[in-house]
């Protein structure tokens, strides 16, 4: 069958809303063998881009119809790359092209047009991320478009069920917003893909709050002009109501997993003292919790950071329609010992890709990625 010209134009609310949402919903794909996460818009195509500094949504049609879009934004973070520290980078999500029109350069095209508005705002870099085994991701970033494989991190979703008993040897206080600017510029400036407007993303209205745990007994002083804290042993984590912005749905489940489900959610109605562990409804879609910039200090602050978790449980209950929380952690990052998920639902290795879009960057594009990955990562809760 023939096709007419591809043209690529930037995304326009009014005239693309419905049919974009009609084209994400027939591309719905996932992985063969396991349980797995579909976002769900709501009918808000630029959503998960709009919070970021600067961002960008382009569409592709062909004989007027809408085939294929994707999403795009700007800001400055931490790099491992010495001399240089910081750089621009842009972020490539939500690429969907329609079933119909695959293997016809359509993908390509739309990545080269949004590369091209990267370049415009003298982007250093381009990175995306995929599931490790999308292999036709992987084809078309890796082998037709020049990036390269970047980081592995984990994503862990722990799914909201009964209250937590939290620990009684642990405190737990709420920062002020400059308490906690100050502490993540202090311990976490240097943490791969640290977001320069931290500031930004605290005093965002999506930005719960910044809670921190220490011993009880001990004294939470006021966090120095320089970030310095005298307790040896602590751990802090952000909270952002991503379920503000779009939910999840599960996009597929073993029959056992569904009978298992409305199963134990009818025994624990009818007899709640035999405490079976029950299944969240997930065949709807639903809200959730992102934790971000988790952070520890001392040999003991594991416990705290799971403390942390069970407190964020606790307060995910009381908020209508969140069902899971989630949060990603650098692959080599033992905070993941700590931190409560279901291996079920969550994906022990994400894939990160990476492209230097300058000429001064290409030579040291390959440090940067052979540069074994720091066991932590900070993943930016705009672009979840």
């Amino acid at each position: 069958m023939a096709f007419g010209e591809t043209k690529i134009r930037n995304y326009e609310e009014r005239r693309d809303r419905a049919r974009v949402e009609d084209l994400e919903r027939r591309c719905e794909v996932g992985p063969a063998e396991r349980v797995f996460l579909f976002t769900d818009t709501m009918g808000d195509a630029i959503c998960r881009i709009r919070n970021s500094p600067m961002y960008k949504m382009l569409v592709a049609e062909v004989d007027n119809q809408l085939v294929g879009v994707i999403r795009g934004s700007i800001k400055v973070v931490t790099v491992r790359k010495p001399p240089k520290d910081l750089a621009k980078v842009g972020y490539v999500l939500g690429l969907r092209v329609s079933r119909l029109y695959r293997r016809k350069g359509i993908g390509l095209k739309l990545v080269r047009r949004l590369e091209e508005w990267f370049v415009d705002n003298q982007v250093d870099y381009a990175y995306m991320a995929t599931e490790k085994d999308n292999e036709a991701s992987v084809k078309l970033f890796v082998d037709k478009l020049g990036y390269v494989k970047f980081r592995t991190p984990a994503i862990l979703v722990n799914p909201v069920r009964r209250r937590v008993h939290l620990s009684s040897n642990i405190e737990i206080a709420k920062l002020k917003v400059e308490e906690a600017e100050l502490l993540y510029r202090k311990f976490m400036a240097s943490t791969e893909f640290f977001s320069q407007d931290i500031d930004r993303i605290l005093r965002n209205k999506l930005s719960l709050g910044t809670w921190v745990a220490y011993p009880r007994g001990e004294r939470w002083g006021e966090v120095g002009a320089d970030g310095r804290v005298e307790n040896s042993n602590w751990a802090m984590l952000s909270v952002w109501n991503s379920g503000e912005l779009f939910k999840l749905r599960l996009g597929k489940a073993p029959l056992s997993c569904l009978v298992y489900a409305k199963g134990s959610r009818v025994v624990d109605r009818l007899l709640p003292c035999i405490k079976v562990p029950t299944i969240p409804d997930f065949f709807n879609p639903f809200g959730f919790y992102f934790m971000y910039g988790v952070h520890r200090e001392g040999p003991l602050s594991g416990k705290m950071v799971r403390t942390l978790c069970n407190y964020v449980h606790n307060m995910a209950r009381k908020t209508k329609d969140c069902k899971v929380i989630v949060t990603e952690v650098g692959g080599c990052d033992t905070l993941r010992l700590h931190i409560p998920h279901w291996k079920l639902l969550s994906c022990p290795e994400d894939l990160w890709c990476i492209k230097a879009l300058k000429n001064e960057e290409r030579n040291g594009l390959h440090e940067l990625t052979i540069t074994p990955p720091s066991r932590a990562l900070f993943v930016d809760p705009r672009e979840v």
